[in-house]
């Protein structure tokens, strides 16, 4: 309700006052539920606007869906929530409905790195919600927490790791060149590109389990039967808080720092409407607020917040992230595959 109220200040009367509806698209399951029971009733008390929720399938499908849409100038959802890759496929095709600026003032608190913008500088997408990925242990198994992402390559680790199974969700090639290649900035040209590679080769004998699914391998480090590996650090920790023997450590090269976006079909009618959601979604009590009800990192300075030290530390860290080279995962989409086969999962 206090979220609510003070959402509620510096929204044009007029939409509250109006019976007006907008589709939202995020990611289903959990996180649906966790926005349908923490964040849209308090936006509709504050705007008089209904929210629609739509469940978004995983992956890519939910983009394909809404560019088809499109074609037919229809629109699933007004807004969607859409991972980093998508959204510059999204760009490329022109998809994206360009957002005011001036009609979203909390839009300026969002960190700079999380405003997606076409290459005239038109903006395409903001900042919806953070997450984590860490590297993960059981406590059992370990009781030392890593300091270093190089743990992964210790021989001491033979047949041990849990890794996530694609290029382009696991971001290997970006730890990689964080953990011995001085950054980002290796990932440049190909022979960069090539030199991560081998050396991510290198932790082949180590891993145990390449898992797409997530439960599967959280299954597994529970039990200890895979005992290190990456996971999300806001579900090991709610599983540490259970009273399972895990733990999640940002090592000293930073942990993964993957994000979604808000994105409006170019196909929707409702444009002044998803200008007035983006923008209370941008709050700093609502970037608070997703923090502790959904478990995501907030996409303002933390300064911006009332999180505590210890709400803080539940869903990001003050280290300075690895972030994925998206647009690579794009540009070079088909090559980083067939290398990915090849080298590294084959």
């Amino acid at each position: 309700a206090a979220a609510a109220a003070v959402g509620a200040v510096g929204f044009p009367s007029i939409v509250r006052a109006q019976s007006k509806s907008l589709k939202v698209g995020v990611y289903g399951g959990y996180f649906k539920d966790s926005f349908d029971k923490h964040i849209f009733p308090d936006f509709t008390k504050a705007t008089g606007i209904v929210v629609e929720a739509v469940a978004e399938p995983t992956g890519e499908a939910w983009l394909i869906q809404l560019e088809q849409a499109a074609r037919a100038k229809q629109a699933p959802a007004d807004v969607s929530m859409m991972s980093q890759v998508a959204m510059l496929k999204g760009m490329a095709a022109e998809l994206w409905a360009p957002l005011d600026p001036a009609r979203l003032p909390n839009a300026a608190k969002v960190k700079p790195a999380l405003m997606n913008k076409y290459p005239d500088g038109r903006l395409s997408g903001i900042g919806a919600v953070s997450w984590y990925i860490t590297l993960v242990t059981n406590t059992k198994s370990y009781p030392q927490p890593p300091e270093s992402w190089a743990a992964l390559w210790d021989p001491a680790n033979k047949d041990k790791l849990g890794l996530l199974a694609l290029v382009s969700n696991s971001f290997l090639l970006d730890v990689t060149a964080a953990t011995f290649f001085g950054g980002s900035k290796h990932l440049d040209s190909e022979q960069g590109q090539l030199e991560c590679f081998k050396k991510l080769a290198e932790l082949k004998n180590n891993v145990k389990l390449w898992y797409r699914d997530e439960a599967q391998f959280e299954a597994a480090l529970k039990s200890g039967e895979v005992p290190m590996g990456q996971y999300y650090h806001d579900v090991t920790g709610l599983a540490a808080a259970d009273g399972h023997p895990v733990r999640s450590t940002f090592p000293k090269e930073g942990g993964i720092l993957d994000s979604g976006s808000w994105a409006v079909s170019k196909a929707s009618k409702a444009g002044d409407l998803a200008h007035v959601f983006i923008d209370y979604m941008c709050q700093p009590q609502i970037q608070a607020l997703l923090s502790r009800k959904v478990g995501t990192s907030p996409t303002i300075d933390r300064s911006a917040t009332d999180l505590t030290d210890k709400e803080f530390a539940a869903v990001s860290s003050d280290l300075a992230p690895i972030v994925p080279r998206y647009d690579l995962y794009v540009s070079k989409a088909d090559w980083l595959n067939q290398k990915w086969t090849e080298m590294i999962v084959g």
